[in-house]
């Protein structure tokens, strides 16, 4: 299959792309600057010099691909439209990643409520997460045009991205912040809960969901769940620091708002049920404590 996916340099997108390539595929990748051409060459993935706002580029190369993989942003609308518009009553497969801080509660780092939602069940969203919920439903509408697409809605991904120099978003965020400090912290006392899931699970799963998926599908990621107290614990043995309570407001001031308050600060529980029970889909690692122990340094 010849696949095109975006964000082919970064943690998400190189991953999964570099799976591909192992499995047989034919990947182009979109990349922001040359400098990363080689390295993505090196892993048998032929770059793609461009931006998210370079519709035409876009729009050709959903055309020319069997199948499309958007995992370099969840946020930009315009280039969703894009890579709809080259595939429109194609019958392709559009894939496209988007994140569990849309059920995210901003807690401050506290318990609270720590709801579960579900793939059938989910809730209006609050008014900071409403764009990009509308991104998602674009994306799964789609389908409403012969376009078999998806929405991969992952949670926290920790492991250690195929690209090297690439990096998930919110553990090493804590890891930056303890070698700089020299003290682990997490927003407020941590208790808030986040569904978790590794990166070699999540390349997997894309892979068979561009074989087997319904169109209009919406998938939640997850093979586990820890708080970022028993995290930032975790971290801080493995490093042999302390670890320490922070404040939102002083969390935010290094982190900003969106990373603080729904990335680090929120509780994000999800159960992913369909790529299971629809994709046959098996995850081999479950717990996110165990590779922080074991593989993170």
């Amino acid at each position: 299959m010849k696949i095109f996916i975006t964000g082919a340099s970064g943690f998400i997108g190189g991953s999964i792309a570099a799976h591909l390539v192992r499995a047989g595929h034919q990947v182009r990748g979109l990349i922001r600057k040359p400098e990363h051409s080689a390295e993505l060459q090196r892993l048998g993935i032929e770059p793609v010099i461009g931006t998210l706002d370079d519709r035409e580029l876009l729009i050709a190369e959903a055309k020319a691909a069997d199948a499309v993989i958007n995992a370099a942003s969840s946020d930009h609308e315009g280039a969703v439209k894009a890579l709809i518009d080259g595939l429109a009553g194609s019958g392709k497969p559009f894939l496209h990643t988007s994140g569990s801080s849309i059920v995210g509660d901003a807690s401050g780092g506290e318990a609270g409520e720590a709801r579960i939602y579900h793939e059938d069940a989910l809730p209006e969203p609050t008014a900071d997460k409403a764009a990009r919920v509308a991104i998602d439903q674009l994306v799964l509408d789609a389908a409403q045009q012969n376009i078999r697409s998806a929405v991969l809605c992952n949670t926290l991904i920790y492991g250690h991205g195929a690209v090297p120099g690439s990096a998930s978003v919110q553990l090493p965020r804590l890891v930056r912040q303890a070698q700089k400090s020299g003290v682990v912290r997490h927003v407020g006392s941590g208790g808030n809960i986040w569904s978790n899931v590794h990166i070699d699970d999540v390349a997997e799963l894309y892979r068979l969901a561009l074989e087997k998926t319904p169109a209009g599908t919406f998938y939640f990621v997850e093979s586990g769940e820890a708080s970022f107290r028993d995290m930032s614990a975790a971290i801080a043995r493995v490093m042999k620091l302390g670890e320490q309570d922070w404040p939102l407001e002083e969390a935010q001031k290094v982190w900003g708002y969106e990373m603080a308050s729904y990335g680090l600060g929120s509780n994000s529980r999800v159960r992913g049920e369909r790529a299971r029970k629809l994709l046959g889909w098996q995850p081999k690692r479950s717990s996110v404590i165990d590779w922080i122990e074991h593989d993170m340094m």
